[in-house]
């Protein structure tokens, strides 16, 4: 019998075998591959380079096979605000935002963020643990029939059964999320189908299986019948209006609107975050002629915007009951619904540019001394001059001009690349869209479609992730800052370049703002609905985590805090006491409340 010495130890030959026998089995063992690391895969072979989320059971091996294999995997603290950071994401770069959660609960948080991607048509894909298949049902462990729940919201939802699926589900997901109009969808994750193996060389055969048979999505080509009649109703219109949302800067059309707009002379308005596709300082910009614009046109060509709320539904009295609307959007189902004069699908980008080269063929331009183009600038011009009356005014106790004065003027210093803007908040949110000046594409990220509180926080860490080039400052209200205070933390772990500026006006509009006959009841003497802890020190809560607070009253302190903070780049919030009586409600929506 031969002997083998192992680590001092004489051992038969026999049982040596048996050992390699066994080590052979722990090779192979290792070289299988599970769930968490097949979706890992297809995730990063298929072009994902960020996730957000909350780990937990079933889904922290995931982000964990994720991160290994080179993606970024940002922990927040709820599920809510790392599904807001997934749509912003996608929105940013034209990438599906990936949300991973957890199952039952924390597919139910996540919903927040699938909806927001859902109602802005921003690209996203939420994936969630589920529980095991074979006890749905029984009331397994957060037990939940997510598929259904998301349904709404999800342009496509997909259950995994069997590891054998992954590659096919997550290329399906990914692919629909930016397909025609962008959306959310949805991966479920069972449990059982997470902890199933199979060997390394079925799993790259999947993958390169599905890497085979993916294809673009095609944007139809827009009707050459349908541009010439564009250019033809703008040629002949007296008041023509180009107005553009969104949807033109996630097409990155900037350049293209640039080029239409110079070469025809025809006034422009951009919607909330459409602003600095062109910017808001030039000399066509009607925004702050708004309503002349709106009301007067008779021509509005609207590009990547919808005739929603945002935009008085394209109706009268806010708007000329004789307007033709020529409406360009990516989706064919939205020209239906809203039917306009003229609808063009497909994307803004190649749209304008068959525009523009219809128009170059028979050039126009309405020139400065137009009398709609003299009228819009004319007001324009007195619209901005009382503004600037009202700004240079430094009123102390704060109203919200004087410190949003500041603020844009700091912004403004920093130069190229331009911050990021994330805005929310009523009173906030409205002064800064006006007061704020963009003058970059995709620098300006708000409240949206729907109108979303609790989005800030979120915005500023996916900006900060998809932009590290750019400084990223949030103009927030205490209310919309406190949905997601906590992920001040998040900031702080990661080091962010964010800087999160608190209109501390103690409450929703304000302080206590309820009538006499308001106060009344077994329970008067509590604080009204509306009102916050008075003068409450937001600052202190990111100088728990080791970022840096400030807490401002005076014009002075203001600029001081802005110009360390800006210069420092490091996860800031300035507190900024305001007048509690200050604000109002939201100007555009009185009549609903």
């Amino acid at each position: 019998m031969y002997l083998y010495a192992v680590h001092d130890v004489t051992v038969p030959r026999r049982q040596t075998m048996a050992g390699a026998s066994d080590s052979a089995a722990a090779a192979a063992a290792e070289l299988s591959v599970d769930g968490n690391i097949l979706v890992s895969k297809a995730l990063a072979r298929f072009g994902v380079s960020h996730m957000f989320g909350v780990v937990g059971i079933p889904v922290t091996s995931l982000a964990n096979r994720a991160m290994a294999l080179g993606i970024r995997f940002v922990a927040f603290h709820n599920e809510q605000s790392a599904g807001y950071a997934a749509s912003a994401y996608g929105y940013l770069t034209g990438r599906p935002g990936i949300l991973l959660t957890v199952s039952g609960p924390g597919c139910v948080h996540g919903l927040a963020g699938l909806s927001n991607a859902w109602a802005n048509t921003w690209p996203m894909v939420m994936i969630s643990g589920s529980c095991d298949q074979k006890d749905a049902g029984r009331g397994d462990f957060q037990e939940l029939d997510q598929v259904e729940a998301v349904r709404p919201f999800s342009k496509l939802s997909e259950k995994v059964k069997d590891i054998r699926e992954i590659p096919n589900c997550v290329a399906r997901v990914l692919d629909r999320s930016v397909a025609g109009r962008p959306g959310g969808c949805y991966l479920d994750l069972p449990t059982d189908v997470l902890h199933q193996k199979i060997s390394e060389a079925e799993a790259e055969n999947l993958l390169v299986e599905v890497e085979k048979t993916r294809k673009p999505n095609p944007v139809p080509a827009p009707r050459s019948s349908d541009i010439e009649s564009a250019v033809s109703l703008l040629r002949k219109a007296e008041r023509p209006l180009i107005v553009f949302g969104k949807g033109a800067a996630y097409a990155k059309a900037e350049d293209e609107l640039k080029k239409l707009v110079e070469i025809t002379g025809i006034p422009f308005l951009p919607t909330p975050m459409g602003k600095g596709l062109l910017p808001d300082t030039h000399e066509l910009a009607a925004s702050a002629a708004r309503s002349l614009a709106i009301g007067k046109c008779d021509v509005a060509l609207v590009v990547g915007a919808r005739l929603n709320w945002l935009l008085h539904f394209g109706e009268s009295p806010k708007w000329s009951k004789d307007v033709k609307f020529i409406l360009v959007d990516v989706s064919e189902e939205e020209i239906e619904l809203r039917k306009p004069h003229l609808g063009i699908v497909g994307d803004a980008k190649k749209i304008l540019q068959t525009i523009n080269r219809e128009v170059k063929d028979d050039p126009f331009c309405l020139g400065k001394t137009h009398p709609w183009v003299e009228a819009i600038s004319t007001k324009a011009k007195d619209n901005g001059v009382k503004m600037e009356a009202q700004l240079a005014k430094d009123v102390v106790p704060f109203n919200f001009l004087t410190p949003m004065r500041i603020i844009r003027d700091a912004i403004l210093a920093v130069g190229s690349p331009s911050p990021v803007i994330v805005s929310e908040g009523a009173n906030t949110m409205d002064v800064g869209r006006s007061v704020l000046v963009q003058k970059e594409p995709r620098t300006r990220l708000d409240a949206g479609t729907w109108g979303t509180m609790g989005v800030g926080l979120g915005y500023c860490i996916a900006a900060a992730v998809a932009s590290p080039e750019r400084l990223v400052v949030a103009v927030e209200g205490d209310s919309g800052f406190g949905f997601s205070a906590m992920e001040v933390e998040t900031l702080v772990r990661y080091n962010l370049p964010v800087v999160v500026i608190v209109f501390n006006n103690g409450g929703v509009y304000g302080g206590d703002r309820r009538s006499p006959e308001e106060i009344s009841g077994p329970f008067k003497d509590d604080p009204a609905p509306t009102s916050f802890v008075p003068d409450a020190a937001y600052h202190r809560l990111i100088q728990a985590f080791g970022g840096k607070g400030y807490v401002v009253e005076t014009p002075e302190e203001l600029k001081s805090a802005l110009s360390e903070s800006f210069s420092a780049r490091k996860p800031v919030v300035i507190n900024v006491i305001i007048d509690p009586f200050a604000g109002s409600e939201s100007g555009r929506l009185q009549h609903k409340n």
